[in-house]
């Protein structure tokens, strides 16, 4: 195989135009290379990123007007002489410029402007290196030069270490295990979009702190994740450092810095102590849950500090746990709950759970509170709200009729209701008053309920319906369905509202008079309008729901 023939197939390989096309005047174009040369320390520079270096006609990276660049520190140990140098020095770097057509125009204007200086460099045949600090790819400057010229020019990408990777590495602690979940996050984000994002995630690294520093460490505070984030500044430099998040100050924050959130797994075994020297180290999943527990189990603790926290999962997902229940049960050591609510919420290294059936709500809450009688820091976990017909109840009422429990502190936690999920589906209808009903029989009877059907419906409320049916009680949605009709217009809108937030998830809106009773069961949640409730159509063909605020007289 002749030269040309082997740099073609390594440019196919690589994916890059034919190294033969040639650019107006006949010469063979130059090739571009974004290259990552790490975070920091230049000896994380990889093999084939030094080699390029070394071999560019053109090395160009980014600068601030201070003329000083990180990407340039890092690789020049691998410079040579001869070399042209292109510093692509920003117009702005914050979000403040007098440009007219604001920061994106003059970004965006500094981009073309610098991607036609390389393009000078490769019409003229020369290869051109884009050095990048960490990855090109990964919030990377060079991504914008490569959209404009890689069409134009051939064109590679040479992977570099990522900040991440190295803040792990110095901290010495495992980023995700098994099936956790890593979420990687910019500082800019809103702090209510990052204190959502942080509270519903295994691990997490946030990027691009600097003067976004404040916010950061308010959102990890709020979504209750602060005791456990690190701090890493400049990794794997001589002036890098790293601390617990919550004891840095946020005056002379770099922006070449991140927060981090490592493995819960490897958190969970760090707090304990190191297995002997010849200790078989654990392979089989269920080894090593077992091992984490057993390295939990040896952790010495100061004096019982138990608890029982009541804790509402909502409807559905992760992602409509509010942050202060995601911690509660990060926290807690005993998971109690019906199974089905149990399995719903993320395993644990050396968490226990105690399932149970649907009907025994006593018998739970007397366990749970004997677990945090013996110093265990217990989660008793409900579906929707723990206050809304769930396991609050059930727990103060075992909690206040044993003396036993009086010193057992117990607290509740709220979570989104199925009423409120079932409503934000269809639009507003719960815009005014209304009210929130049961139609189990289980625990009350029948005439009691039917009264309150009554004086809710002539009270012209808004209804929420929960427990509308199930298995064995298949009479109740009907029974219901008249006694409203006393009350209420036939053409009066019921949402039947079926596993909100689940896959499945189905909502329809029919007339009071022809709700069919056998479109309703247990996994279902009525919404019955009130006289002034509206049901509209509209312009895309959907249908909401909704109850003005005002009320006629």
């Amino acid at each position: 195989m002749s030269a040309d023939d082997a740099d073609g197939a390594a440019r196919r390989s690589a994916n890059l135009p034919d190294s033969g096309s040639v650019p107006t005047g006949g010469k063979r174009p130059g090739t571009l290379r974004g290259v990552g040369v790490g975070p920091g320390d230049p000896e994380l520079v990889t093999v084939k990123a030094a080699r390029l270096i070394g071999a560019a006609d053109v090395v160009a990276y980014y600068s601030a007007r201070h003329g000083r660049s990180i990407a340039r520190s890092i690789a020049e140990p691998y410079f040579r002489d001869g070399q042209r140098y292109e510093p692509l020095v920003y117009p702005v770097t914050t979000e403040t410029t007098d440009h007219p057509g604001g920061y994106e125009a003059a970004i965006t204007e500094f981009y073309d402007a610098s991607a036609e200086r390389l393009a000078g460099h490769l019409s003229a045949g020369r290869d051109v290196v884009v050095i990048c600090a960490g990855d090109p790819m990964f919030y990377g400057s060079y991504m914008y030069l490569h959209e404009r010229l890689a069409h134009r020019f051939p064109a590679e990408v040479v992977p570099g270490v990522t900040s991440i990777s190295a803040a792990t590495a110095v901290l010495g602690r495992p980023l995700v295990e098994r099936d956790e979940v890593l979420t990687v996050l910019p500082g800019t984000l809103s702090p209510d979009e990052l204190t959502r994002r942080l509270a519903d995630t295994d691990a997490a690294a946030v990027l691009k702190l600097g003067r976004t520093f404040p916010q950061v460490r308010a959102a990890f505070a709020d979504a209750g994740r602060l005791d456990d984030a690190w701090y890493v500044e400049r990794a794997t430099t001589r002036t890098g450092r790293e601390l617990p998040l919550a004891e840095v100050d946020p005056d002379g924050v770099p922006y070449f810095s991140l927060a981090v959130l490592t493995s819960p797994t490897g958190a969970a075994v760090a707090a304990g102590v190191d297995a002997a020297p010849g200790t078989d180290t654990p392979t089989d999943k269920s080894d090593r849950a077992e091992a984490a527990v057993a390295v939990e189990a040896a952790v010495p603790t100061e004096a019982p500090t138990g608890g029982v926290t009541v804790v509402g999962l909502g409807p559905a997902g992760t992602r409509w746990l509010t942050p202060e229940t995601s911690q509660a049960l990060r926290e807690a050591e005993h998971l109690v709950g019906y199974g089905p609510y149990v399995d719903r919420v993320p395993h644990r290294p050396g968490q226990h759970r105690h399932t149970s059936g649907n009907q025994v709500e006593i018998d739970r809450a007397r366990h749970a509170l004997e677990l945090a009688l013996g110093g265990a820091r217990v989660a008793v976990v409900s579906s929707g709200d723990p206050g809304v017909f769930a396991m609050a109840t059930a727990v103060l009422e075992a909690a206040t009729s044993d003396q036993r429990f009086d010193a057992v502190p117990v607290r509740v936690l709220p979570g989104l209701t199925a009423a409120q999920a079932a409503a934000s589906r269809i639009g507003a209808p719960l815009g005014h008053d209304f009210a929130v009903l049961s139609l189990s029989d289980r625990l009350k009877p029948w005439a009691v309920i039917e009264q309150r059907l009554a004086g809710a419906a002539a009270a012209d409320l808004v209804l929420a319906l929960y427990n509308p049916a199930s298995a064995s009680r298949r009479w109740q949605v009907e029974a219901a369905r008249k006694v409203l009709l006393r009350h209420r217009a036939a053409g009066t809108p019921v949402v039947i509202a079926r596993d909100v937030g689940r896959p499945g998830e189905r909502i329809t809106v029919v007339p009071l008079a022809d709700l069919d009773p056998s479109d309703v069961d247990m996994r279902c949640l009525l919404i019955v309008g009130s006289s002034t409730t509206r049901a509209d159509r509209r312009a895309d063909g959907s249908t909401v729901v909704w109850t003005p605020r005002t009320y006629p007289g």
